[in-house]
This record gives structure tokens, sequence and C-alpha cells, in this order.
């Protein structure tokens, strides 16, 4: 299906104009993004900050696209880290963006599929925000999402499935953050001159600024790149050749410096924004996957493009399991044996039949052997791309768990008991 948007979109109807069937978003006009009812999108101005940001990249790593709407600021982006770790963000106050996007877990949740405020899980496995900002597209398998501003849209004020729940509460999470005397001095210096800087519009811009800022270009790997020749393991050494192989041919869809197809930088001339079907599902021997799970086809209804998600990068991949896109393959050895045979083989039940006979599988996939030696090898050097820094940097962690005291989170539910989540299942 596919969607026009209108500037003018309320907030319910933004959020519902960005939808598909089950939960598949359609990227809305920067224009619609709204405030507690109606409200465009305008241009920050470009002297929001008197401190630059500055860009801490390694040789070689272009700087990211950022839109000229919403330009990076230190000030922004530790806004952006309170709301990211703050569950009054959601609507019954229960959930963060980082209960499903964990820092040690290179922000993912360790769930085969995530589960929202309200408890309904989400049909898909939570991606990792290593680098998104160098991400052509965002979600699983959307193409027409192409800017964080778009994306954040999707947790927020989706409804199929509910993840953070605010529809219905747009006021109510708005009213939370301006009664914090914190948040009334960090979103005015975040947006200077405005009358009324909280707003949807500027929650919006500051979490993209967080996690537009969350950069990792410091594993073994980086290190050997950079001249180290310690940095790695003999078998990672192995695994690294292994890889960048044209007998594995890994490195068609996890390749250059983000180790994803499906990445973009400022100033690209070209965009590439690929999606692959690996032969995870063939149910019906002409290679359908799950109906709740069709890949790009949910967006576009094209039958070619059953199956068919973005390659996400392979950064800090071994924190990330389970794997794929629905968190069906638990370890990366799985992962590797998957893709050594061709396809996954599902010898019973619903989504029985065998992958590597798709008709819709990409040419890459045509599977390979390896010797034990060698997939331990392989896996040392996919153990290498962890970033250790990353996961433990206080740039990126939670503002609140050093201040327990005054930890807003846990008041929201114990205080206020009707927005504790629904157990009844009424």
């Amino acid at each position: 299906m596919r969607s026009s948007t209108r500037s003018d979109c309320s907030l319910r109807g933004a959020a519902r104009c960005a939808l598909t069937w089950r939960g598949l978003f359609i990227a809305l006009a920067v224009g619609c993004i709204t405030t507690g009812t109606v409200m465009v999108l305008s241009p920050q101005p470009a002297s929001a900050s008197a401190r630059p940001w500055t860009w801490h990249l390694p040789p070689g790593v272009p700087p990211p696209p950022v839109p000229a709407a919403n330009p990076m600021t230190p000030e922004k982006f530790e806004l952006g880290r309170y709301l990211f770790y703050d569950k009054r963000l959601s609507g019954n106050g229960t959930q963060a963006c980082a209960s499903c996007h964990q820092q040690q877990r290179a922000f993912t949740d360790g769930r085969p599929r995530s589960i929202g405020s309200t408890g309904e899980e989400h049909p898909r496995n939570a991606q990792s925000l290593t680098n998104v900002a160098w991400n052509a597209t965002f979600t699983w398998a959307n193409p027409l999402l192409t800017e964080l501003e778009q994306q954040i849209l999707v947790p927020l004020f989706g409804e199929f499935p509910v993840e953070m729940g605010v529809v219905g509460k747009e006021q109510l999470v708005l009213d939370r953050l301006r009664a914090d005397a914190r948040y009334r001095q960090m979103f005015a210096a975040a947006f200077p001159g405005e009358r009324d800087p909280i707003t949807w519009k500027n929650i919006v811009y500051a979490l993209a600024t967080f996690t537009r800022g969350l950069i990792s270009f410091n594993s073994p790997y980086d290190r050997y790149l950079a001249g180290d020749e310690r940095a790695l393991s003999p078998s990672a050494l192995r695994g690294m050749r292994l890889f960048f192989s044209e007998a594995l041919e890994c490195h068609h869809c996890h390749t250059g410096f983000n180790l994803s197809a499906s990445t973009t930088f400022s100033g690209a001339a070209f965009i590439e924004r690929p999606f692959f079907n690996t032969g995870l599902y063939n149910i019906d021997g002409k290679g359908a996957y799950p109906p709740d799970n069709e890949g790009v086809k949910e967006v576009t209804n094209d039958p070619l493009d059953m199956g068919r998600f973005r390659p996400p990068t392979l950064r800090n991949v071994a924190l990330t399991a389970p794997y794929m896109h629905d968190g069906s393959i638990a370890t990366l050895e799985e992962v590797i044996r998957f893709y050594e045979r061709g396809g996954r083989r599902i010898a019973r039940g619903p989504y029985a039949g065998d992958g590597r006979l798709s008709p819709l599988k990409s040419g890459l996939v045509s599977g390979f052997r390896l010797t034990d030696q060698e997939r331990r090898d392989l896996l040392a050097f996919l153990e290498s791309l962890t970033d250790e820094s990353f996961i433990t940097d206080p740039r990126y962690s939670d503002p609140f768990r050093a201040s327990p005291a005054h930890d807003p989170q846990r008041s929201i539910v114990n205080s206020a008991p009707s927005l504790r989540p629904n157990t009844s299942g009424k």
C-alpha cells in the first residue's frame, strides 16, 4: 500500500497515515510530524547552539547525513539522551526507548520479538542502533523511511502494534515533561528562542539527534584497520579473509565502513537502499514468508518483494542475539550454518519449507562449505566487531541511573494507579 501525506495531519491521523497492515509504517512527510495536536516541522536555526557539534570519526569514515531542519547540537543530544531513557515518554509511563534498545546489548533487547508498553508483542526483532545515522533506510523493511525523524514516529505513535503507546495521551506526556524543572531548562537550552519548546516536534528532534550521535568505530577490527596488527587474533584474521572472500560473499550485503550495503553518508552522490530475501522461509514452495512478516512486500504489494529485508550492520553483532528480522535464529554459529546451507529448512509446523529452494531468494545466498576450524575463525572475526567502549560510553548511558533518588520513572506507576498496565485481559 502506498500512502500520501499532508502537512495538516492530526496527531492520530499522522500516526495512522504512517501505518500499513500489521504494523509496517509508510514514511511520513517531514511536515507531518506534530505537537500536541497540529504542528509543522519548522527548520531549526543553525545558530541554535554556541557550542558546535564535532563528529569524532576515524579516517575513511565520512560524516552521516543530517537534515538541515535538525542540525546536531550538544544541547539537543543531551536532551535526547534524557528522553531516550525516560519512561514518562510512554503513554502508560512504563516503558522508555531504552527498554527495547539497551546499551549493553548494542541498543537491542535480547528478545526474539520486542514487547510494547501495553504488553503487545512486536512482529519483529529490535534492531541495533549502532551507527544508525548512516542507515540508508530505517526499520527492517520500509524503503520509504529514510530519515530518523520519520522513523521515530513509528514507536511513539504506532498502534499496530502499540510500542510507546502515546496516541490518545499526547497531552498527558507533554504535561509530565513540563512539570519537570530540569526538562524546562533543557528544552529551553536545546531550542532557544521558542516560547514553548516542550512540544512533540522538539521531542522527535531531540531523540533523532541523540540516536544519530550513537557512534561505534573502536572495535578490534577498527584498530586493526588503523594499523594495530596485534588487534586481531590469528583466528579472527583468518575469519576476516573468509568474510571478504568471493567464496562466502558475506561482504556483498555487509560491506563498507559500516558493514552494511544499506549505508549512506553526507554528500553521497548515489544512495543504495537494498533489501534481500535470504531464504529464511519458503512456506508454499513459491517463496512465501509468514503472513505477519512478509518484508518489503507489505509496503509495495509487489509479490517479488516477498521476504526482502534490509541488511543490518554487523558492528557489535555478537551482542545482538537473537538474529534475523524475527529473532528466529538464536546464535551467531547458527546464523553461519544457515548461510552455509544457502537457506533454512523447516521440517514441520505451519512454516515448514526449504528456503534454499525459494525462487525469491537472493542469488548471493548460494551456500558454501566450511570446516569446523573455518567456522570458528569466521565466528572469531564477527566477535572482533564488538566495540566495548560503545557499550560502556557514559555519553550514551542512562542519566537517571547516576541519581536514583531523582529518578522520575519510578513515581509514574506507583503514584498513579490509572497508569499501570492493564494485566486483567479486559
